[in-house]
């Protein structure tokens, strides 16, 4: 009897692991907290889930811009990007901070040098993190426990936001305006193997949970390039109703069911059904809306606008916002674990 109990533990718990897996390692939700990077304030913050209320916040070196969670939950990486913006960076940063997320502090950096510049995060199932960073045109790929580059990647542009695979096969990284192209790197041989075209230039980008799709945000006309993984060709075009400016920043729900896609321009975030893309809902929330946050039930949205330091409350079935709260002077992303 005792051997048959721990047979079925040693089930759940390999069920329960391959489950975790399987999720959306690069779109986290979670009930155990919520961190906010304040770029606008070089802090980071922490909320109480549920109630929204702050707990605890710290200063962060150089300007803080993005965020990844590790897939076990335990440690968040935050790198320091530098004093500027993209395409004006004059003391670019060269240090992602580890970040453990149960004692909220600092508790080691990842020195990335020589390569400047580490912006745009990944990580994938097996722990390994990416770094996009623009000014050295690679994308890194670290190795968090030993804290150590393992490889880094031409990327053939000024590559600033990227999205992995979650199966970690492949990674598609944004080169903004510098390059007229996605450029498609294979993770397992370490190269450059392709480029999408996107001729206006490429702002946020995002792969979908099944790992099937790749959503490329136009960087000037409000248009989403559906790249089809298996061909590395754009399959798809989206034009997002109620925008005349390119969006910044697409992710899905938990559940698969919703897209959301955050527009700074134009301060709204634009709600379709993933299905299809055919039906859109357009919210209007406050300045220059960026990050995205799901609640684990996908209910509730939470948009982190970079222009005021709000967070608008979305609740996704009434496409309203239900609430607003200060977090901060203007925060970049966000999100539960």
């Amino acid at each position: 009897m005792k051997i048959a109990r721990l047979l079925c533990t040693m089930l759940l718990t390999v069920t329960g692991a391959v489950a975790a897996a399987s999720g959306d390692v690069n779109n986290p939700t979670g009930t155990n907290g919520l961190i906010m990077v304040d770029k606008m304030g070089a802090l980071v913050r922490f909320f109480e889930p549920e109630t929204f209320r702050e707990l605890s916040s710290f200063p962060i070196s150089g300007t803080p811009h993005e965020l990844a969670i590790a897939p076990d939950r335990k440690v968040a990486y935050v790198p320091d990007y530098g004093d500027g913006v993209y395409g004006r960076n004059p003391n670019p940063g060269h240090t992602i901070a580890v970040i453990d997320l149960t004692a909220r502090r600092v508790i080691d950096t990842i020195d990335v040098s020589p390569y400047q510049a580490p912006h745009g995060l990944q990580v994938d199932a097996r722990g390994l993190l990416y770094a996009s960073c623009d000014l050295s045109r690679k994308l890194l790929v670290i190795d968090p426990k030993a804290r150590t580059v393992l490889a880094a990647i031409d990327t053939e542009g000024t590559g600033h936001w990227a999205a992995v695979l979650p199966d970690g096969s492949k990674a598609y990284v944004a080169n903004k305006a510098d390059r007229p192209f996605v450029s498609v790197i294979d993770l397992t041989k370490r190269t450059m193997i392709g480029r999408v075209p996107m001729p206006k230039g490429t702002q946020g980008i995002s792969a979908s949970p099944d790992g099937r799709r790749v959503l490329a945000l136009d960087l000037v006309d409000p248009r989403v390039a559906v790249i089809d993984t298996r061909t590395d060709t754009v399959s798809q075009e989206i034009a997002l109703a109620g925008s005349t400016k390119g969006a910044w920043r697409a992710r899905y729900s938990p559940d698969g069911k919703q897209l959301l896609i955050t527009n700074s321009s134009e301060q709204t975030v634009s709600i379709l059904d993933a299905t299809n893309f055919t039906s859109q809902r357009v919210v209007k929330t406050g300045r220059q809306p960026f990050g995205i946050a799901f609640t684990s039930d996908s209910k509730t949205a939470l948009i982190g606008n970079h222009g005021d330091g709000m967070i608008d409350v979305i609740d996704l079935k009434s496409f309203e916002v239900a609430k607003r709260f200060k977090a901060g002077v203007g925060i970049e992303v966000l999100s539960y674990y």
